[in-house]
């Protein structure tokens, strides 16, 4: 690697943040009475300082650009600051750049206050070396100004990347290299006549650049578990749309299935008319929809960096087998040790619902499958299993929700702990 010291833009860069900063704007313009604009009319307010924004854009004199920042941000830090979306690739690029030991920083005219609350709820506070913002005191903060604390800070090998003029020019008055971005809310144009050192037009660009041929960082891999009609679907979808906003790129899958082998795998098992298949084939025909799915979809999505979300995984044979099949969970698990290969989940989300209201939502939704016309005295093994799974002590990767709660609260709580260990990997 080139550069040791990754100096980040915020908005434009890690995030998509129109939706906040224009929204924002527009309410401060309407208290003070400037009506007509449109949010869209603000987009030129992202990047530069809100001070000279409002003057520029609104016509505002130094008073009423000092008191309309104060209404920008009465909404800003209610509601604006949340209003982001990282773009895709960030997570995976600040991994890799971790690493190969790199320090890294985000250099942002946006107050350092409301920097900071972005970086924690997305998820670049684990991967920061400095956070570098004004004050809320300091209106006219310049982006040189900035960056010249950071290198100051981090010293190293720096360069700094943005998506506007302002972000290479910031770099260049601090004699630092620097990477216009074209994925923000700059041009192209705009970047090269400024002078970027190099430009971007994608974040895979950008992670070439800055990486070369240093490795990358393996993506992560979520799967989740419970007894049928737990909520499992619903849930699944919030998350996927939850590791979206934070910027993952995300490949769903799920067992037994995966790619098109493993699928037929699936309707084998599945099929009501197979009610004469054995337990112990079973267990090995999900194992081997599970080898099929680890090296078809998983193993190669997560060296592509990606958040791999598997609807199941080995632990559902450990209960659906090994509890309620009776197999025994050494069985289970000596069954899957080839099948599984290097492939570990590094979170897992259990949704906890007793069996029989669980399958008694899941049989009102659709016709049962072959496991689903199972008796009650299976699905209730098939939970205990899952308790005893998950009480043992090697179980840190594992989040568990009370899926009895309501939608709403059971995403709630479920995003906020998978966060929680999103933001302790390495």
């Amino acid at each position: 690697m080139k550069y040791t010291t990754i100096l980040f833009d915020l908005d434009g860069t890690l995030t998509r943040s129109e939706k906040g900063i224009t929204r924002s704007a527009l309410y401060a313009c309407e208290k003070m009475g400037y009506s007509g604009y449109t949010a869209e009319q603000f987009m030129s307010f992202i990047g530069p300082p809100l001070f000279e924004s409002f003057q520029r854009v609104v016509g505002m004199n130094e008073e009423q650009a000092h008191q309309a920042i104060a209404y920008y941000r009465e909404r800003f830090s209610v509601l604006g600051w949340a209003e982001n979306e990282v773009y895709t690739g960030i997570p995976s690029l600040l991994r890799s750049l971790k690493k190969n030991g790199a320090k890294i920083a985000i250099c942002t005219a946006k107050p350092q206050a409301f920097a900071e609350k972005i970086a924690k709820k997305f998820g670049f506070e684990p991967y920061l070396d400095a956070l570098i913002g004004p004050d809320m005191s300091n209106t006219h903060a310049s982006k040189a100004w900035i960056v010249r604390k950071a290198v100051a800070q981090l010293g190293g090998v720096p360069v700094m990347i943005g998506d506007r003029c302002y972000d290479v020019e910031g770099g260049q008055e601090n004699g630092v290299d620097t990477i216009g971005v074209c994925y923000g809310y700059g041009t192209r144009e705009e970047l090269e006549t400024a002078g970027a050192t190099h430009i971007a037009e994608t974040v895979a660009e950008l992670s070439d650049i800055l990486l070369g041929d240093a490795p990358r960082a393996k993506g992560v891999f979520l799967t989740m578990e419970g007894v049928d009609g737990c909520g499992k679907t619903t849930q699944r979808n919030a998350l996927i749309e939850h590791l979206a906003q934070l910027g993952w790129d995300v490949q769903l899958t799920r067992e037994p299935g995966g790619d098109e082998i493993a699928e037929k795998i699936r309707e084998l098992i599945l099929d009501p008319a197979n009610t004469a298949m054995d337990d112990l084939t079973e267990a090995y025909l999900y194992a081997a929809s599970r080898a099929q799915n680890v090296r078809a979809k998983i193993l190669p999505a997560l060296a592509d960096g990606k958040a791999v979300v598997c609807d199941r995984f080995v632990d559902s044979s450990i209960a659906y087998q090994g509890g309620g099949r009776q197999l025994g969970t050494d069985t289970v698990e000596a069954i899957n040790r080839f099948a599984v290969d290097c492939a570990t989940p590094d979170i897992t989300v259990y949704l906890r619902m007793p069996p029989e209201k669980a399958l008694s939502r899941r049989l009102s939704t659709s016709e049962p499958d072959r496991l689903e016309r199972e008796k009650a005295s299976f699905f209730e093994r098939t939970y205990k299993a899952y308790e005893a799974l998950y009480a043992r002590g090697d179980m840190e990767r594992v989040v568990t929700v009370d899926a009895g709660l309501s939608i709403e609260e059971v995403s709630e709580a479920m995003i906020a702990a998978v966060d929680q260990k999103l933001h302790a990997l390495k």
